[in-house]
Order: structure tokens, then sequence, then C-alpha cells
């Protein structure tokens, strides 16, 4: 899909407070082209930067009831100033919502993964930082609390809680994709933390343009894109951060209703690692640098007791139940 031709018939279901305290969803659906929402760049100095737009990609239609369970956590949080849900599946009408003024629903009229850094218009963008999430990722409050506290700091890295690297392989003298024991070069979209000017970088960089159509031909590797804009952007790697999240996605997960979840994800296709090594490749090759930086160790927001105990007949940290 090319960006900047390709026009997006987006329908912005916003939810509105009534003096009833209930909720009516208006229709706000207009045409839009990706050319006219980059004419205008996000002034984020009058953005707050202590509140997320929270970004969530969903696709799978047996994913709606967990969809629905985030959708109520994160607008919970005093900190989210919104919540908006790409629905990329046009065959597949989106699902059902609990109505809330901080929820808006885009149903797109394409699953391409570029389309998950879509430029948000300036109604939707309420916040200096954005949080880009799966549809099966659930964070504990404090974990996404303290990797917003840390965007002060670092504001122009990326933050991340699921860490993967990148390393050349000398014998073909390509990139090879990897997970490191210590060290890191690129965050997942599984649950990334950005400047919200990054979205407009990704999507209107008329340099990114043959590099987008690498995700588009693969259908993956637009988080391994987005490291790349950051890491150009700010010479620097990106920050793990330390916290509790659930991932329902993960294969490991076993328990009633969780079985479908873990099998819909990209991850699970056994050809997905060295699809992503080639994906690293092809932008090195077509952006003409490696700005992927390494980092090392990761931000938690605090340490517990680390002595040993003995506790029903085994040693485990004292803190530990």
């Amino acid at each position: 899909m090319t960006h900047r031709c390709s026009f997006l018939l987006l329908f912005l279901f916003i939810s509105t407070s009534t003096s009833t305290s209930t909720s009516t969803a208006v229709d706000l659906s207009t045409t839009l082209n990706i050319s006219d929402l980059c004419l205008y760049s996000p002034n984020l100095s009058s953005l707050p930067s202590d509140r997320l737009t929270v970004l969530i990609s969903a696709y799978h239609p047996s994913r709606s009831a967990l969809l629905r369970r985030l959708t109520l956590s994160y607008s919970s949080l005093p900190f989210i100033s919104s919540i908006v849900i790409l629905w990329s599946n046009p065959s597949s009408p989106p699902p059902t919502l609990p109505p809330h003024p901080k929820l808006h629903l885009l149903p797109l009229p394409s699953s391409s993964l570029n389309l998950r850094f879509l430029p948000l218009p300036s109604p939707l963008l309420l916040s200096r930082f954005i949080a880009i999430a799966d549809d099966d990722i659930s964070p504990s409050p404090h974990s996404l609390s303290l990797a917003l506290s840390l965007l002060s700091r670092r504001p122009l890295s990326l933050l991340g809680f699921f860490p993967r690297s990148h390393a050349l392989d000398l014998h073909s003298k390509s990139w090879i994709y990897t997970l490191h024991p210590d060290r890191y070069s690129i965050v997942l979209t599984k649950l990334m933390l950005l400047r919200a000017d990054y979205l407009h970088k990704y999507s209107c960089w008329n340099k990114l343009s043959p590099a987008r159509a690498v995700v588009d031909r693969h259908r993956n590797c637009e988080d391994i894109l987005m490291n790349f804009v950051a890491a150009m952007e700010s010479g620097e790697g990106p920050l793990l951060v330390g916290g509790r999240v659930r991932d329902y996605g993960d294969p490991r997960n076993r328990g009633k209703g969780e079985t479908e979840i873990g099998r819909v994800g990209l991850s699970s296709r056994k050809e997905h690692w060295e699809s992503r090594g080639n994906c690293i490749t092809e932008f090195h090759r077509l952006l003409g640098v490696m700005p992927l930086r390494y980092s090392y160790g990761k931000v938690v927001g605090e340490i517990g007791e680390q002595g040993v105990c003995r506790k029903a007949g085994r040693l485990v940290l004292c803190d530990q139940d």
C-alpha cells in the first residue's frame, strides 16, 4: 500500500457523555488522505507530557471479549487521555465496545501493518506520548505509569517491555533477528511507548516509502522499522522497562479460553524469526544506514527484599509468597 496516495475511509465513533451519565456514539465519518494527515506535524509543546494516548491495533474477532476488558481497564486510569482502537479487519465488523468518553474506534479499510502508526488527527491526539499496544496485552497500572515517567528523561527513545536484538551473520553477511541474554536493540509493539510525532515520521517520511513497502510485502516488521526511525532520530538504543505485563498471546498460555488467543499471533509462525532478519537486512540496504544501537539492563520501579529464605522445604526469595 502506498501511504501518500491511499485514501482511508475512517469512521470515528467518539463516545460523549450526556447529563444522564450514558454515552452516545457520534459518527464523524470522513474521507481522509494520508498526505493530508502528513501536512500537519503535531505541536508537542502544546500537549501534556504526563498523559498517554493508547493506540491499540485489533484484528481478530476471537479477541473481542478481551478487547472489551482491556478498554475498560485503560479507561479507568487517570493518566490515560484517550484510547484509540484501530480495527484493521475490513472483512469483519468491529466489535461492540462499552461506550466511554475516552474511547474512539477507527475501522480501517486495510489490514496493512503500517497503519499501526497512523498519524492521529488532532481531535484524537491528546498527549505528547503514545502507548502502542496489541489487543492481547494487559499492563499493570504501575508498570505503565513507570514507563510514562521515564519518557521525560529519555523523550527521544523508544520504551518497551519486550526486548529483541539484531546481530550480524558473518557467513551470509546479513542481519539476523534474535533474543540475546544481556543486550537488546529492538522493543516490540506488543507494548511500546514513544513520542507522538514518531507516528508522523514513520508514515510521512518519503525516504521510508520503500521500507514501508517491505512491511506490506512481508506483512511483518513494522515494529522493527519504527525502531529504525527512533534510532535515526535519537542516536540511542531503546529502553527496557521492567514491570508486570500479562501477554495473553504468549503460546505458553494454556488457560481456558486462551488457546485460540495464543494461536493467531504472527510470532506463532515458524518462519517468523527468519523473515524478520530479512527485514532488518532490507531496511539497512534501503535506508543506507544501520542505526540500531544496543542497550543493556532495564529500569524497574522498586527492588524488593533479596534475602533467601526456606519456605515449605524450598529456598525462595524472602518476599516471595
